[in-house]
C-alpha cells in the first residue's frame, strides 16, 4: 500500500491527479489533499444549475468537474480530502465497498472522541450532521473511492457557492442533495488546525504503507492532463448533460423571457418573449447567439459584437448577459 499526502492547493491539478492515478498506477493507494477555494461537481450534473454563478465569479472561486459521480462539494483549506485507489472485491456491491473506505476514517475520528458513523449509503455524519461525502469510480479490475472531511470549513462559503436556481433549469442531470454539516473540529478532543488533522489522518491510514512521491514522469502527465482537460470550460461546464435554462428579468428598458436548449454547453436554440421595444428583429440576434457555449465569456464575446441597443431599446450588454445565467 502507498501513501501520497499532496502539497498541490490547485483544484484543476488535484482533480487531474486523481484521474492519472486510476489510470496509471497498479499499487494499492492513499491520497490525502486540500484543494484552495473550489466546487466540486460530479461527472453527471449540469454545472450552471449547482452553483451560485455571480457569487463564485465574484469570489474567485474555482469550478471544476470530477470524474466520479454525486453532487457538488465546497472545497476550501479547511476541508481535507482523502482517496482510495484500490481493487475490486469479488462480488461487493457499491454500498459494500463504500463502506470498506468510509470504516477506516470513521475509526480515526472516533480515535479523536467523535462519534463518527456512515449514514445513508455514502456519508459520514457526527451527531446525525454530514461532515463527510464519498464518491465512486470502476474502471476496470480498478477503483477509485474519494471523499471530503469537513475539518473546519467555511460554512457560509460552502452554503452560498452551493445556492442555486432550479427554477432556471430543466434536465435529467443529478441534482445535489443538500444535507446539515458540521465541523469535525467541532467534536474532537484536540484543538487542533487542519494542518494538524490531516497529519494525524496520515499517521493514522498509513502505519503500514510507503511513502510515496510523484515522479517527474508522473508531475509531466498530470501537468498535461490538468492543462488539456480539468482547466477546460469544455470539461468543467461543457460536459453538462442536455438541459434546457429560462430566466425572465425586469429591465428599464422592459421585461424578456429567455429561454435556452443547450447540448454539450453549446446553444442550439433561444426563444425571447417579452414587452421591450426595438428598432431591429431580435430573431437576427437570436441566430447570431445559436452554436455559442453558455459560459460568460462566449456570450459577453458574442454580445459586443452586436448592436444590442437596436435589438433592445434601452437595454445595456451588460444587463442582457445576466439574462443568460
Amino acid at each position: 500500500m502507498r501513501c501520497i499526502v499532496d502539497k498541490s492547493h490547485n483544484p484543476y491539478w488535484n482533480l487531474a491527479a486523481e484521474e492519472y492515478i486510476l489510470n496509471t498506477f497498479d499499487t494499492p493507494t492513499i491520497r490525502l489533499w486540500q484543494n484552495s477555494d473550489s466546487i466540486i461537481v460530479g461527472k453527471n450534473q449540469n454545472t450552471l444549475a449547482q452553483i451560485n454563478l455571480e457569487y463564485v465569479k465574484n469570489q474567485n472561486i474555482a469550478v471544476v468537474r470530477r470524474v466520479t459521480g454525486g453532487g457538488a462539494v465546497f472545497h476550501d483549506l479547511g476541508n481535507i480530502n482523502f482517496s482510495f485507489f484500490d481493487y475490486k472485491s469479488g462480488k461487493e456491491s457499491n454500498i459494500e465497498t463504500f463502506h470498506r473506505f468510509s470504516i477506516p476514517i470513521i475509526e480515526a475520528l472516533k480515535s479523536l472522541g467523535a462519534d463518527a458513523a456512515i449514514q445513508g449509503r455514502n456519508d459520514i455524519a457526527i451527531d446525525g450532521k454530514k461532515v463527510s461525502g464519498c464518491a465512486m469510480l470502476s474502471k476496470g479490475k480498478r477503483i477509485l473511492c474519494h471523499g471530503t472531511l469537513l475539518y473546519n470549513s467555511n460554512i457560509s462559503n460552502l452554503a452560498d457557492a452551493l445556492k442555486h436556481n432550479p427554477e432556471k433549469f430543466r434536465d435529467k442531470s443529478v441534482d445535489s442533495n443538500r444535507s446539515r454539516v458540521t465541523n469535525i473540529s467541532e467534536h474532537i478532543c484536540k484543538d487542533w488546525n487542519a494542518t494538524q488533522f490531516l497529519d494525524y489522518l496520515h499517521q493514522y491510514l498509513a502505519k503500514d504503507c510507503e511513502i510515496y512521491h510523484f515522479s517527474e514522469r508522473d508531475i509531466e502527465e498530470i501537468d498535461k492532463l490538468c492543462k488539456e482537460k480539468y482547466s477546460t470550460e469544455e470539461w468543467n461546464f461543457g460536459a453538462s448533460p442536455k438541459y434546457q435554462f429560462i430566466n425572465k428579468l425586469h429591465f428599464k428598458g422592459g421585461t424578456i423571457e429567455l429561454y435556452l436548449s443547450i447540448n454539450q454547453g453549446i446553444i442550439e436554440e433561444i426563444e425571447l418573449y417579452g414587452d421591450y421595444f426595438f428598432n431591429r428583429d431580435s430573431s437576427e440576434f437570436c441566430k447570431a447567439i445559436i452554436g455559442t457555449g453558455h459560459n460568460i465569456k462566449e456570450i459577453a464575446d458574442k454580445i459586443s459584437k452586436e448592436p444590442i441597443g437596436e435589438y433592445f431599446t434601452g437595454i445595456t450588454s451588460e444587463e442582457l448577459l445576466k439574462l443568460f445565467f
